[in-house]
């Protein structure tokens, strides 16, 4: 198949794209190389995966309304899997216009284009944050998500929004994929696994908020590199059982899916840093914070529809995902 991938030289991006053209997809991947972290890294995964003769790089912004237009008219794409975002909870609070652009224009922008040139199916990414305030765990799409805790999770949520109207409206299949705290190699430079590794090596203390008493539902970069894959493979279709008296979010009479896809088993997040701390063989030093405004305290993810439908099971366990991390990391950078 002809698939776009946006955001293809990010860290999800990369680790999808890289498993499609390894089984013979043709790959478009697309992605603007903002300096929202180091270009460097982008450019490093760009450089994996332009090795593969399948694989061709588009340097594009998502709010380049002719230029996403003309994309899609000239590839006729028959599916899209759209990774690319402006990331980041706490840059959200910071800088909120940055997530219009990309995150509400830009996926405007990937819907038409799938509207107007018959692409089959669009898988998209959405967050674990548009459960907000909820308390009630595990997560489930079957819950109510109306009380998001940052602008970029309230972005995320109008995604799903613009994404049912354009199933009910132009019959577009679109599934949407909750992501639960992605973690691995060639990750994040803002994410946590990254910050503290970079950190205990240097000396320097770690920032640990909520005093430590965070529970994550993290997930392993390979895991939901698979359903992402899986999931786009199964093209969404309407639910014959859908009951508009008695609504289910996750599902529609229009071709619209919803799923959690995270690893189904929170982990301390002390205990996340003692795993750290045993694979790089060194202590970290604590500087102990409160819970950040935008954050949640835990997250849990109720995976069950995802194994049900496209066979989804994430299998690595986290002292393996963190010690393949450092490996990657003390590789890349010559630690």
């Amino acid at each position: 198949m002809r698939i776009l991938i946006t955001g293809a030289a990010g860290f999800i991006g990369f680790h999808t794209a890289r498993i499609l053209l390894q089984r013979g997809d043709e790959v478009v991947g697309l992605d603007n190389l903002n300096d929202y972290y180091e270009v460097t890294l982008k450019q490093a995964r760009l450089a994996q995966l332009t090795q593969y003769p399948n694989f061709r790089f588009v340097r594009m912004d998502l709010a380049d309304r002719p230029g996403i237009a003309e994309l899609f008219k000239q590839e006729k794409f028959q599916r899209v899997i759209n990774l690319a975002a402006q990331a980041g909870v706490r840059y959200s609070i910071q800088n909120p216009l940055a997530y219009i652009d990309s995150n509400v224009v830009g996926f405007a922008n990937i819907l038409e284009g799938c509207r107007h040139n018959g692409v089959e199916h669009l898988v998209y990414a959405s967050t674990s944050s548009v459960y907000g305030a909820n308390t009630r765990m595990p997560f489930a799409v079957t819950q109510n998500v109306d009380h998001p805790l940052s602008f970029y999770a309230a972005t995320k949520k109008a995604n799903e929004l613009m994404a049912h109207t354009y199933a009910h409206l132009y019959r577009l299949p679109v599934t949407g994929l909750r992501f639960f705290t992605v973690y691995g190699p060639w990750g994040r430079p803002d994410m946590a696994l990254f910050l503290f590794t970079k950190n205990i090596l240097a000396g320097k203390p770690i920032d640990v908020f909520n005093y430590g008493n965070h529970r994550r539902d993290f997930t392993y970069v390979a895991d939901i590199a698979n359903g992402v894959v899986r999931a786009m493979d199964r093209v969404a279709q309407p639910n014959p059982e859908w009951d508009s008296n008695n609504p289910d979010p996750s599902s529609s009479n229009a071709p619209y899916r919803l799923y959690n896809i995270g690893n189904n088993q929170p982990v301390e997040l002390m205990k996340y840093i003692q795993i750290l701390e045993q694979c790089l063989g060194k202590k970290a030093e604590l500087n102990l914070l409160p819970l950040q405004v935008g954050d949640v305290p835990d997250t849990y993810a109720d995976v069950e529809a995802l194994v049900r439908d496209v066979g989804y099971k994430p299998a690595t366990p986290v002292e393996v995902g963190i010690r393949n991390f450092v490996d990657w990391y003390l590789s890349y950078y010559k630690s």
